[in-house]
């Protein structure tokens, strides 16, 4: 919800020159277009040519939770993570909050999110959830990622303080995720000194992202991931175009030549790093 709108009149980009090994550390294959088991391997397919050999899906709300966790049941090579995005958190009742933790708890889930704080849609987007409504969202995902024990995936849009303040004040989970790292240099140290792992999308790779860039610079090898977020956020030289989890190559040879690393080690970094947060095995 309220990301980059992708043109219409751009074509997919082409496929990158593999990179493997690789995770995609958060997508939307329903919103790149897959609603069944075959469309969904069809597309997971594309992305293992280039390397990609596992990718999260990420629901805003509670259809695409529900239907997370069936594509993560479909095929093995996809996982989910469920939650109401902060925009959404008005939907946040009795009933979602029973639901969610239903769903929270099937193996295929690897993380609670994406939660967080949103402050740049209240007032601009109609039925978007005010701030209040946001922070006790956020407040009562956090414990669930306590309780059940997985990550706490995070969606930060020009909330940087409180969304730190709040993290101290209930207690962080193990594990924080924050998705689509956009913040500059100061926040990334500030998350890198709590323990938090950053993850980087094709917004790393955009050439006036300058603060972005050199947030990229001071993340320690281990706190890193990377995703698509697609069907948004395509990474250069194809921004507006549709994104998909085969194009993740394209981010993470831009991060590696920001962080003078090479792109084959960074990837091995990354998976690495995939694979013990979300506690899956290889392939």
């Amino acid at each position: 919800m309220g990301r980059e709108p992708m043109s219409a009149k751009r074509p997919a980009p082409p496929l990158p020159e593999p990179l493997t090994p690789l995770v995609d550390a958060h997508t939307h294959l329903d919103a790149c277009g897959a609603t069944d088991a075959a469309s969904v391997a069809e597309m997971v397919d594309r992305a293992a040519a280039v390397g990609v050999g596992r990718v999260v899906t990420v629901a805003d709300d509670l259809d695409a939770a529900r239907w997370a966790v069936r594509a993560a049941n479909w095929d093995d090579r996809v996982y989910a993570a469920v939650a109401l995005h902060p925009t959404r958190a008005n939907a946040l009742d009795d009933a979602a909050r029973t639901e969610l933790e239903k769903l929270v708890a099937d193996p295929r889930v690897v993380a609670v999110g994406e939660t967080g704080l949103d402050y740049y849609w209240p007032g601009k987007l109609e039925g978007c959830a005010d701030v209040e409504t946001q922070i006790e969202g956020f407040r009562w995902h956090i414990d669930l990622a306590k309780r059940i024990g997985k990550p706490l995936m995070i969606h930060n849009r020009e909330a940087d303080h409180d969304l730190l303040t709040v993290l101290l004040d209930e207690g962080a989970p193990e594990t924080v995720i924050f998705h689509c790292f956009s913040s500059d240099a100061n926040m990334a140290v500030s998350c890198v000194a709590e323990g938090y792992v950053l993850s980087f999308s094709g917004t790393a790779s955009f050439k006036n992202a300058h603060e972005l860039r050199e947030a990229v610079r001071v993340v320690p090898d281990e706190q890193l991931l990377f995703e698509t977020d697609a069907p948004y956020l395509t990474p250069h030289p194809y921004r507006g175009a549709p994104n998909e989890p085969y194009c993740l190559p394209y981010t993470v040879r831009a991060v590696a030549e920001i962080r003078g690393q090479d792109p084959g080690e960074l990837a091995e970094i990354s998976t690495a790093n995939a694979r013990r947060i979300y506690r899956f095995g290889r392939g």
